[in-house]
Parts: C-alpha cells; structure tokens; sequence
C-alpha cells in the first residue's frame, strides 16, 4: 500500500492512506475474536471461514443483519466510540440465538463522514468485544468515507452474523402448548430500540448538555451513560440452556416491543400472557414514560422495559431453566405463560 495515494481524491475529501491505517489500528482488535473457523487474515477481498459440520445431520445455515439505529447518535454526542459495535453484533447475533443457532462469524459496515482511523478503529474494538461475547469471529468488513453525504463527524454501523444449526434442531413453536411458562432474561437498558423517541424525550438534539447531569433516578448515573449502555448478548447463556432444556420458543425483544416481538414465536391459537407486576422494569424506562408522559402501552410498544429476550418452556422445566440461565449469570424469572387465544400477546 506505500504506493498507494491519490492527492486528488483527498482534495474531494477521501483519503485512502486513513483507510489503510485504520485496517492496521483495528487488527489487534480483529485478533481477538478468530476461532476455529479462521482461515486468513482481514485485508483481503472477502472473509474466509471454514465450516465443520462435525455431528450435524444436516447443518442449517442462519443469518440476520442489523444496525444500531440513532444510538449512534448518542455515541457521536459523547464521542465514545469503543462500545456502539458491540450493540451492532448482539442485534444480529441475538436474533438468530432465537433460531437455535450457533453464531459462527460477522461482517461489518461502517459510514463515515470522515475517515480518521482512531475513531474507526474504536468503532471496530467494540464490534470485536460483542464478537468475543458471542464466540463468532469478526473476518472483514467495509469502512466507506462519504465526504458531503454526511458531515465529517458523522458515522453510521451495520453488520451481519452467520450461525449454524443442525435441521432437526431448530427453534420449532409446534410442541407449544397452553400452560407452558415464559421466562424473561433481564436487559441492560434500553439496548439499541426507540432512541428516536428518546431523543425527542429528553430533547437530546437541541440541549444536549442535559444528558450528562448527575440522575437520582439513575443511582446517580448520568442518562449519558445508562442510554449508552451496550446491548446485552445472550448467545452463550441461551446455548447453554438449549444443550439440557426442550426450547419451545425464543424472542428477542427489540424494536416494537412486546407486542410486536413476543407473538413471533407463538404459534396461531395461543398467546403469551404477560404479568406485568412480575416484569422488572429499569430505572430508565421509567424515567423516559415520566418525561415525556408516554402512555404505558407505547412504553410496552416500544421498549423492551427491562426484559431483552423471552423463553417459553414447559412448566415442569422452568426451576431448572432458570437455574441454568443464572449460572451463566442471567437475571432469568418468570413473567407469564401461554395461554389459548389469537391475541399473541396479553399484558394484565
């Protein structure tokens, strides 16, 4: 690459040299996560895995792909960068746990206003940590400097996780049955949904100086702080409890909330009812429905209000479950069960 540079392309705002130095900033980065599957180094023009399909029948490849959505933003507003990646690889990598899958590797994206490696090379670091959090190795990306398309400060990330699973061993809601029990696995906030409405909440855009005040409400952390809070990744805790436990259903709670998420892995005929007293709800969410006087089917509508990830199993199984999901260090508990109805979810 010493040869490598265009002055006129800089003067158009795009310089390549700081593409080059941020692949070089990031590869201690990019280290971390290789496994088994690992065949090359990053640099070249495509990721390479080698898949081992040893005791599948018949392997099942799974992907999903996701962003970070204006959590961004926060990230830009605080200039911390190490930790939005990490939102970018659970939003893949949780929603393709729910399938049953083992996250193999991740690819991401990154757009930039301006390229200056320090920053992208922080971006990555947090995309490596979800990967170390998940097990799946991060084998390439694509950084894209877009001068005039949006300012100099200004990124956007997006990826993509591959898992795999054996056929026979996908998530099937078919043995769902009325009495079976839903499990909740505790968030770490607000993770990575509804930060346009948070934003509007908290007037974030036109007096950001607010965000970084001392909150009671919060146990004195700033909302700087909790709303940048990284998505937690479920995979190794679910993975666990899917080798000792019959699985009936999985759903990542993002966007949409628990009426758009949960009915997804219910069957027609039963829906999920859900005690709301029984729901730990965080600090955060219930400073963001004070705030801006959201009404509390928006709030259920919106958020996860503390609950990242529900679990049905049967009822007899859910002592155990739970015991598996908290020795993997999980706040796991019983928020409903299934009950008959077309409602997909209930919440009383």
């Amino acid at each position: 690459m010493k040869n490598s540079r265009s002055e006129s392309y800089a003067a158009a705002g795009v310089d390549i040299t700081a593409g080059y130095k941020a692949v070089e900033l990031m590869k201690k980065h990019i280290a971390r996560t290789k496994n088994e599957g690992c065949v090359d180094d990053v640099g070249g023009f495509g990721g390479c895995f080698g898949l081992q399909f040893a005791g599948m029948e018949e392997p099942v490849l799974v992907s999903g792909t996701d962003g970070c959505g204006t959590k961004v933003k926060m990230a830009i507003l605080m200039d911390k960068h190490d930790t939005i990646g990490i939102d970018a690889v659970a939003m893949c990598v949780n929603d393709i746990i729910c399938c049953g899958a083992k996250p193999l590797f991740f690819l991401d994206y990154i757009a930039c206003g301006k390229n200056i490696p320090e920053k992208i090379a922080a971006i990555v670091g947090g995309v490596a940590e979800g990967c170390v959090q998940s097990g799946a190795a991060l084998i390439g990306g694509e950084t894209a400097e877009h001068p005039g398309m949006m300012p100099a400060h200004d990124y956007d990330l997006a990826g993509f996780a591959v898992g795999i699973v054996d056929k026979k061993k996908i998530l099937d809601n078919t043995k769902m049955a009325e009495g079976d029990v839903v499990i909740a696995l505790a968030s770490s906030g607000v993770h990575s949904n509804g930060f346009s409405l948070v934003r509007k909440v908290f007037d974030i855009d036109n007096n950001p100086d607010s965000l970084y005040v001392s909150c009671s409400e919060l146990g004195g952390a700033s909302i700087a702080e909790t709303l940048l809070t990284p998505t937690k990744i479920y995979v190794k805790s679910v993975l666990a409890l899917l080798e000792k436990i019959d699985v009936k259903g999985i759903s990542h709670i993002t966007g949409g909330g628990f009426y758009e998420n949960i009915p997804r892995s219910i069957p027609k005929g039963l829906s999920a009812k859900i005690t709301k007293s029984a729901v730990k709800v965080l600090p955060i969410f219930d400073l963001i429905q004070k705030t801006g006087n959201i009404p509390e089917r928006d709030m259920y509508n919106t958020y996860n209000m503390g609950v990242g990830m529900s679990i049905v199993v049967s009822k007899e199984n859910a002592d155990e479950a739970i015991e598996i999901l908290k020795a993997y260090g999980e706040d796991a508990y019983i928020i409903g069960e299934i009950i008959k109805g077309d409602d997909g979810v209930v919440l009383c």
